[in-house]
């Protein structure tokens, strides 16, 4: 008899919060009829500047059996929560998803940049990626690493050996779901393997706080200055001198600012 739900997310408190979120913008997009192109990310728009996709995307999932194949792999994974012994456990799933989240993704705009420029596939400026796929494909791939001898359960009767887990998932996905982003899946594995063989290390919960204020600040300021969102809140405005940007609050009657000098041509010098 398997144990009680509640007591399982006692047990996994990250990836059922992830769940969460994950589920309630699914239905947030079906009620506003957001699409995929809207909040996903691709080349194109990245380029000009839609940075805050590469957190939009890996959280939203356009059709209900996307979502419940990344939830329920999710939910599988969330044992790294439970072994702290081996040094993962909460904080090391908590610290290592910012990673997964913004490294993948910003894989993903490599790999579409070099087949763009270096072999003129011009097809990949537009392909655009959702889903939290990355993130579920790094986890699994640190998961066999680290305790190969785990089982991936979806769906409740569907078990694989988590050690060939990553990549029979890959292949599957691929045949299963031709439009399924192969390249957003590879990328997952490639940071996964990168944690997990300590290539990326270090975070800390300082480190993991200060990144994740850079993601807050970075989000918010793209937002803003693609007109995908009026944040009245923040004021971009362009300088004439050489100086580098600068970010500042300033007083507007009883509320503070945020102001932001922006050198033309040099947006990409704030990220």
């Amino acid at each position: 008899m398997g144990k009680p739900l509640l007591f399982e997310i006692w047990q996994k408190p990250a990836s059922s919060c992830i769940i969460g979120i994950c589920t309630v913008i699914w239905f947030y997009i079906q009620k506003k009829n957001i699409g995929y192109a809207n909040v996903g990310l691709s080349y194109e728009t990245a380029i000009e500047g839609h940075y805050w996709r590469i957190i939009t995307s890996a959280f939203s999932h356009i059709s209900v059996v996307h979502l419940v194949f990344n939830m329920s792999a999710l939910w599988s994974l969330g044992v790294v929560e439970q072994l702290g012994y081996m040094g993962l456990g909460v904080e090391f799933y908590l610290q290592y998803t910012l990673i997964l989240v913004v490294l993948s993704g910003l894989l993903v705009l490599g790999v579409y940049h070099i087949l763009i420029q270096k072999f003129k596939l011009e097809y990949f400026r537009r392909v655009t990626a959702v889903g939290y796929s990355c993130v579920v494909f790094g986890w699994m791939t640190i998961l066999a690493v680290k305790q190969p001898s785990s089982k991936l359960n979806l769906f409740g009767f569907l078990s694989l050996p988590i050690s060939f887990a990553p990549f029979e998932s890959l292949i599957f996905t691929s045949i299963i779901v031709p439009q399924a982003s192969f390249i957003g899946h590879l990328s997952g594995i490639v940071v996964g393997y990168s944690i997990a063989w300590g290539l990326i290390h270090g975070m800390s919960n300082y480190w993991a706080i200060s990144m994740l204020g850079w993601i807050i600040l970075v989000f918010l300021l793209s937002l803003k200055r693609t007109g995908a969102s009026n944040l009245s809140f923040i004021e971009i405005e362009p300088v004439t001198d050489s100086s580098f940007p600068a970010v500042g609050y300033f007083a507007s009657g009883n509320s503070r600012t945020l102001q932001m000098d922006i050198l033309p041509g040099r947006v990409a010098e704030l990220v």
